[in-house]
């Protein structure tokens, strides 16, 4: 098996990797210690909130508090966390803490996994990771008790702060209040809503980024092109998408900006989703198509793929170079965003084509809201996840697959060429 292995490529290794950890956790979560007394779960929804969790998406076919107990809880937060941050760089950390060195092969997994420039550092990136996490998760869940230990024991009080915070911050949107309520019953609770805000936030704009303002101490001028257009394209669409989110659907301010940030990836919701109006779906599904950031723990096509996509067309338009915040667009930046953006195009419409034709029942928002939120690893839902046929729900987790490990990288995996070795005279074509 090693052997084998070591012959794959990085992005096939860790899709296997993947895989196998979602294996691994439907079978710890099918155990008889993992679900309550009384309770039946069949393995296919064993399977889908093992997948959920993993891949960060927090769509559920059975509600966590109801159906597992408290161990069962427990493994459903460890498959957030390693989801979160990567199964490549959960086995890093595994590798330092017993004082192992990464070998070069495993730092160029490392590299493809985390979207870094280059295998310098990695090792001391990967430290940086685990601390930047666990600090973010423990001042979370600090702020979150002191909402939750108002309604529940202290000690059952801390456990939903801790799994609140784990989720929110890698962009789960799993709870443990049961009943399938997400949020709701705290949708007028200014302080969770902006904590969770700030953790769903700070966890979609990846971890290069975190670095990067805390180490240039948010002096702007300072930060690369690459930190300026997630900040910027991020807090662009957090401020326009709950302005619309106002405009179309009866929410407090409050809920528009919590649902705003939230359909970036994170899927915490505190309104039903099921009795908003086709227009504001319509904005969410926008939202979690595009999603959060390169590096971080969400999903979607990302934020940075927008703006060259945009700077693109502009350059088109305009005849004038790629170009911002005084950088100019790297050249084939245009070529591999718009390659990205077509394939989870193909997806979501192939995949909501697929969910129409074996739920004929299910009308056609509610199936395409579904199928971008597995695609854009989101978790929201506009309440037909329970529902769904077994196939149907073998096709989300294979969506919600592709969208953590991201189009490309799905792409790549059955690329064999190692370059051409026949060049063609160029043709010429018609555009537009």
């Amino acid at each position: 098996m090693l052997p084998f292995i070591k012959k794959q490529s990085p992005a096939r290794i860790i899709a296997l990797g993947f895989v196998l950890v979602i294996l691994i956790g439907s079978g710890l979560l099918i155990l008889p210690c993992s679900v309550r007394g009384g309770v039946t779960l069949r393995y296919i929804d064993a399977l889908y909130t093992s997948a959920s969790a993993v891949c960060v998406t927090g769509l559920i076919s059975v509600d966590v508090a109801d159906t597992f107990t408290p161990l069962g809880q427990f493994f459903v937060g460890a498959l957030i966390q390693i989801g979160g941050l990567g199964v490549t760089a959960m086995g890093a950390g595994v590798i330092l803490a017993v004082g192992k060195k990464v070998n070069l092969k495993g730092r160029k997994i490392i590299r493809e996994a985390m979207n870094l420039d280059s295998g310098k550092g990695v090792v001391r990136f990967i430290k940086s990771v685990f601390l930047t996490t666990i600090a973010f998760e423990l001042t979370g869940a600090l702020l979150s008790f002191i909402v939750f230990v108002q309604d529940f024991p202290p000690l059952k009080a801390l456990g939903i702060s801790l799994f609140h915070s784990v989720a929110a911050f890698n962009n789960s949107g799993f709870d443990i209040l049961g009943n399938m309520q997400s949020l709701t019953a705290y949708r007028d609770n200014v302080m969770l809503n902006l904590v969770t805000c700030a953790l769903i936030i700070f966890g979609g704009i990846g971890f290069l980024v975190i670095r990067e303002v805390l180490d240039k101490r948010f002096r702007w001028r300072r930060f690369s092109m690459h930190t300026k257009v997630v900040l910027s394209v991020s807090g662009v669409l957090t401020v326009v998408g709950a302005l619309l989110l106002k405009l179309t659907e009866n929410i407090s301010w409050l809920g528009a900006l919590f649902q705003s940030v939230s359909a970036r990836t994170a899927g915490f919701a505190t309104y039903s989703l099921g009795s908003f109006s086709n227009a504001g779906l319509l904005v969410m599904i926008v939202l979690m198509f595009i999603g959060a950031s390169p590096g971080s723990t969400g999903g979607g096509i990302k934020t940075t793929t927008l703006f060259v996509l945009l700077q693109g067309i502009k350059s088109a338009a305009t005849n004038k170079s790629e170009k911002g915040f005084h950088y100019a667009v790297p050249a084939d930046a245009f070529r591999k965003a718009a390659v990205i953006t077509l394939i989870a195009f193909g997806i979501v419409v192939t995949g909501t084509f697929a969910l129409v034709s074996l739920e004929p029942g299910v009308p056609f928002r509610d199936a395409l809201f579904e199928v971008v939120s597995a695609f854009g690893t989101v978790g929201l839902s506009t309440g037909i996840t329970p529902g769904l046929c077994d196939a149907s729900k073998l096709l989300s987790i294979v969506i919600m697959y592709i969208g953590r490990l991201g189009p490309l990288t799905i792409a790549s995996l059955w690329y064999f060429s190692h370059g051409e070795r026949v060049r063609y005279p160029e043709g010429n074509i018609a555009i537009g």
